[in-house]
């Protein structure tokens, strides 16, 4: 006995994105981006306080766009509630300057 035909047809498949569909998409990679440059500085030069300093910078970036950009357009910068995006990832960014600035050098 066949199988009876589905009375509701089958919706098709959304065509898939190759693309961000928001500017905080974008923004987001961008901030990927440069927190990248920064490991990768930190990892490659002898001046790991360049790096760290680059890795603030884009996460200072990042708090700073989630705090001007709209909800429907902060892309994955929205994890959590507006505020409480802003006050972690400035404060992460916040110590790792303070960091940067107050390790001493070492003698080698």
């Amino acid at each position: 006995m066949p199988p009876e035909p589905s009375p509701l047809p089958v919706p098709a498949q959304p065509p898939r994105r190759k693309f961000p569909s928001t500017i905080g998409g974008v923004l987001y990679i961008l901030v990927l981006i440069g927190m990248g440059t920064g490991i990768g500085i930190t990892w490659a030069s002898h001046d790991w306080r360049l790096g760290i300093r680059v890795v603030a910078g884009a996460l200072a970036a990042a708090a700073a766009l989630r705090l001007v950009l709209p909800q429907r357009d902060a892309g994955m910068l929205a994890v959590r509630p507006r505020l409480v995006d802003v006050f972690i990832v400035g404060a992460v960014a916040a110590v790792l300057l303070v960091l940067v600035h107050n390790i001493p050098d070492q003698p080698t």
